[in-house]
């Protein structure tokens, strides 16, 4: 017998027992994680889910359907209330003012964080070390924002700021800062500096080094928080219903302005959070590719 036709007997030759038994528990150990994944995909995604059924009913649908509330089985949809409230000045003004704060501060995080983040990076504080200055930019996110709401007040009454879109920018700008500073730093750090010091020997200075080298190297990263910081001053409230009062009032205040005499109109509310949607989503689509490889840069070391 030749050796071809050895290998084609031992390639019809079933697995052995031991063979067959890890692979059946290597399938339903898959197949259980594959149902895990798909059951927290739906609680996430049923909110979402609800809140398109909802809008899609009319006002007396929302508490006579029964069941999964499924369009075309349980109902009837009608886009009835998306006319209504794409129909109200409000919701632009509220859209509008909420793209304008949370781009506007998240340019003016990075403007100030990426700096900042350079600089703990690459050089050595003696006053204050670096590591207490990462420490204190990271218990920003620890401070209750509630406990700077009357100190915020007090200022922009007396700078006349308040109901403006200046004074929200502001205010975000500062409560999302350490995010850009504690991710950004730890990319510049794991950089090689190598490259740095190349272009400073060709005769470029710090700045050049850090805007024409460092900051391209680290764009994911710069990406991803950026992305992090939109979402984080997009979605603020709190500072949003104390320092407005209409001008300035963002859709996390509009959707909250969904109630009246009558209780909560959910089928507004439905809509105006899908509306308040669709920048976030679309952003984390466009820019996807950045995000895992920018939160995951410098995490495996070789």
């Amino acid at each position: 017998m030749n050796e071809a036709t050895q290998i084609a007997i031992g390639a019809r030759r079933p697995p052995a027992p031991g063979v067959r038994s890890r692979h059946r528990r290597h399938s339903l150990a898959d197949a259980f994680w594959s149902l895990f994944a798909l059951v927290i995909a739906l609680v996430f995604f049923f909110p979402i889910y609800w809140a398109v059924s909802n809008s899609l009913r009319r006002p007396a649908e929302t508490f006579t359907v029964a069941g999964l509330g499924i369009p075309f089985i349980d109902f009837t949809p009608t886009l009835q209330n998306w006319t209504q409230q794409l129909a109200v000045p409000e919701a632009y003004n509220a859209f509008l003012n909420s793209n304008i704060i949370a781009f506007t501060a998240m340019l003016l995080a990075l403007c100030l964080g990426l700096p900042a983040a350079y600089a703990l990076a690459r050089f050595r504080f003696f006053t204050i070390p670096n590591k207490d200055l990462t420490v204190w930019f990271l218990s920003q996110r620890v401070l209750p924002p509630v406990a700077t709401a009357v100190p915020f007040f007090i200022v922009f009454s007396t700078l006349d700021l308040l109901d403006t879109r200046i004074a929200l920018a502001l205010v975000n700008a500062t409560f999302i800062l350490p995010f850009v500073v504690v991710i950004c730093r730890q990319t510049f750090y794991d950089l090689p500096i190598e490259l740095e010091e190349a272009a400073l020997v060709d005769g470029a200075s710090h700045l050049g080094a850090f805007l024409r080298v460092a900051l391209p190297l680290a764009m994911p990263a710069i990406v991803a928080a950026a992305l992090i910081m939109f979402a984080f001053a997009w979605n603020e409230y709190l500072f949003a219903v104390i320092l407005t009062i209409k001008d300035a009032a963002t859709m996390p205040v509009h959707i909250a302005g969904g109630v009246d005499t009558r209780g909560v109109q959910f089928w507004f509310v439905a809509v105006r959070s899908l509306i308040a949607m669709i920048p976030p989503v679309l952003l984390a689509l466009l820019a996807q590719r950045y995000i895992v490889r920018g939160l995951t840069l410098g995490a495996v070391k070789g």
